[in-house]
């Protein structure tokens, strides 16, 4: 029998890729955006169905939920992809972005994942596939308050795979590293001109910047995490993490295979903190 995703964010990126890959599979897909676009449904268009969707309206993600079971007759998987990211000094960061930032990538997901349990429990079972990062298991400088956010839905997530599992629906936690190619990127850079760098900041700032241009690990492929979230949404098991990424399995790694010591040192190296703790002593 043909399975029913709803994917959001798939205006762009990865969520676009998204949804043309569990089409290409054989899905029925409910792609959507806050502003439409149709032509995502033109290589598709019987498995593909567009609708409007704001994770922070509740009004409009149940309107796209109504509408995916109307057209297709069920629904038995969602991806929680959309999100947003910043570049800037958290003392500088403004109280507005920060809160536009946790409004889309944790009350957000909380709203589309609140939405569509009713219907996965009543199926009597379903996968939900909440798309993290690989911050969300370390700490990076200049993207505190993503990091934040992800943190967030990586709590969440394991708590509700744990009380989900009493109504059959699993939860997964896709977490990819750096995709350079993504729009996700270039727009986090743009928002950083929304906080300004303090003075006291510029020498940090402009070196942490760097250590990210010149990162040492090979950026993620996109088509690797299109991959993964397909394994996902397919996994029956209790499965909850898929890393995607060489750098994210090497956050991974010192995360959970070294002491306390050894993984921040590992990370300050990774994240050139080397200059300024040199300095300090």
């Amino acid at each position: 029998m043909t399975q029913t995703i709803l994917i959001t964010g798939c205006s762009t990126g990865l969520g676009k890729m998204t949804a043309s890959h569990f089409a290409a599979q054989g899905w029925n897909v409910v792609a959507t955006m806050r502003k439409p676009e149709p032509d995502l449904a033109a290589a598709y268009p019987d498995r593909v169905l567009v609708h409007a969707l704001d994770v922070s309206d509740p009004r409009s993600i149940d309107a796209a939920i109504r509408a995916g079971i109307e057209r297709f007759g069920a629904l038995d998987a969602v991806v929680n992809n959309a999100g947003i990211t910043m570049v800037s000094v958290f003392e500088a960061t403004p109280t507005e972005a920060i809160r536009q930032i946790f409004e889309t990538n944790v009350f957000g997901l909380m709203n589309v994942t609140r939405a569509v349990l009713p219907y996965l429990r009543q199926r009597k079972g379903g996968t939900i596939v909440n798309v993290s990062s690989g911050v969300g298991l370390v700490g990076v400088p200049l993207l505190s308050i993503y990091v934040a956010s992800k943190q967030a839905v990586e709590g969440l997530s394991e708590s509700l795979a744990y009380e989900l599992e009493s109504q059959n629906i699993r939860i997964k936690l896709v977490e990819p590293g750096a995709m350079r190619s993504t729009s996700f990127t270039s727009s986090g850079m743009a928002a950083s001109a929304e906080a300004p760098v303090p003075d006291a900041y510029r020498a940090y700032f402009d070196h942490a910047l760097q250590s990210m241009i010149d990162y040492p690990f090979a950026s993620t492929e996109e088509r690797s995490v299109v991959d993964a979230i397909f394994e996902a949404a397919a996994d029956r098991s209790h499965r909850l993490r898929y890393v995607v990424g060489p750098d994210v399995e090497e956050y991974a790694r010192l995360r959970w295979s070294t002491s306390e010591e050894q993984y921040q040192d590992g990370m300050g190296r990774l994240m050139g903190q080397t200059v300024w703790r040199d300095m300090a002593q």
